[in-house]
């Protein structure tokens, strides 16, 4: 267990706090491009921080400080100029990094513009990558968005999926290292949710954890698996500081406020062999529903849903004071003492884990991923009548219910099938 000055350090990412200071010199995915192709505005919290996010009329993304510094209107119902957002109320034009380039009245009256050296408001970059757009909060210079080799491969459909929760971040993200909750919470809790008479799955007998450069991974054995087997050779990866790898797609836990998170992912599915060459002009993007339709009840057909109730169950603030952990949380323990050690760094000066700052190594970011031969390489589409973990990604959106009918068609005229429903579970 934790004692709570402890607990409350990990989870407060407000400005000025210990985490709250280390998390913003990360980059952090905020949307999706595609969410700009019908509206110009956004507003959003993040970290505590009330902001707009914008693209204006060059096409240029912004991401400031929500409210105007004339009379504190609500800039998310701005319009957009060629350069920067302009306030609906009075006029006053901000650019993407929050100096105020334009107050119409006081410009007429005062042609020295003194009142606009005083008006600035806080602007943070923005960039898109992979079709997700990235803000980055801290420090200058900003380190670079890490090109991990996924965002490399061609020949594939992705796709955006964001959701926001009721509970702090990091009750999220410790999920990313904890190997056994696979086994009960998606394996066991679907067989038992399908009520069809099947087994429970094979346990797990042995685990690992190893830190490297940009995270750390968990391996595994199960009683049907050995030492051969990719889950222990390879095994699977929490990346740092928020993120979950597991293969095929990539999964951030964004701090919202001290009690709400972003749930923002990136999948990608490759196609078969024969549907090759296939470029994918952009990358949709849809928001998961939490709730089963007409119910107060959590929808558990999904992986990331049933991961869903487990994070939200512990409550908006889990209170690690009241924990018991076993022999298989030793990597919930790593990343505890790893955030820890970089709040220390940054204390000291230094850069904490995984920042990149190198263009040479950041050309293409690559570690052992399960699986990555066939996202490279492809694979014929025999292969997807097999029982197979390829078979089983491919044929259905298993990660989160409620993938919405155009984007289900688009991937389905790319991979050329019609997709199977029902997640883990046969339902909904």
């Amino acid at each position: 267990m934790l004692e709570q000055e402890r607990n409350d350090l990990l989870m407060d990412v407000d400005a000025g706090t210990p985490m709250g200071d280390l998390l913003r010199r990360y980059w952090m995915p905020i949307g999706a491009a595609t969410e700009f192709d019908d509206k110009d505005t956004k507003p959003m919290v993040l970290m505590g921080e009330k902001l707009v996010l914008y693209k204006d009329l060059s096409g240029s993304y912004g991401l400031i400080d929500r409210h105007c510094s004339h009379r504190h209107a609500d800039l998310s119902y701005g319009f957009v100029e060629e350069c920067g957002l302009r306030c609906n109320y009075h006029g006053w034009l901000f650019k993407e990094d929050g100096e105020c380039i334009g107050q119409p009245y006081e410009d007429t009256v005062d042609p020295e513009c003194k009142l606009r050296e005083q008006s600035g408001i806080n602007g943070y970059p923005v960039e898109e990558k992979s079709g997700l757009l990235w803000a980055y909060m801290g420090p200058l210079p900003a380190p670079l968005i890490p090109n991990y080799e996924p965002f490399t491969w061609k020949n594939g459909f992705a796709q955006i999926v964001m959701t926001e929760l009721p509970c702090n971040w990091f009750q999220c993200q410790e999920n990313s290292c904890d190997p056994v909750h696979f086994e009960w919470m998606h394996a066991n809790w679907s067989v038992r949710l399908r009520d069809v008479g099947e087994d429970y799955v094979p346990t797990h007998v042995e685990l690992d954890f190893e830190e490297f450069d940009h995270g750390i991974s968990y391996k595994r054995v199960r009683e049907d698996t050995d030492k051969n087997h990719p889950l222990w050779t390879i095994g699977r990866h929490c990346l740092w500081p928020n993120a979950l790898y597991t293969g095929d797609h990539f999964e951030w836990r964004v701090p919202i406020d001290n009690e709400t998170t972003l749930s923002i992912g990136w999948f990608f599915n490759r196609v078969p062999n024969d549907k090759e060459p296939y470029v994918q002009e952009s990358v949709p993007h849809w928001f998961g529903p939490l709730y089963e339709e007409d119910s107060d009840r959590w929808i558990s057909t999904h992986v990331m849903n049933q991961d869903f109730i487990a994070w939200v169950g512990q409550g908006a603030r889990s209170d690690r004071t009241k924990e018991h952990l076993g022999r298989s949380d030793r990597g919930i323990a790593m990343i505890r003492k790893r955030f820890l050690d970089d709040i220390k760094a940054i204390e000291r000066g230094e850069d904490p884990k995984a920042i990149v700052r190198d263009e040479k190594d950041n050309q293409c970011i690559k570690f052992p991923l399960i699986g990555s031969d066939l996202m490279i390489n492809g694979y014929p589409r025999e292969m997807l009548s097999e029982d197979s973990p390829i078979s089983r990604s491919t044929r259905q959106f298993i990660f989160q219910a409620g993938q919405p009918p155009h984007v289900t068609k688009a991937y389905e005229d790319a991979m050329g099938f019609i997709t199977d429903k029902g997640g883990l579970t046969g339902g909904g």
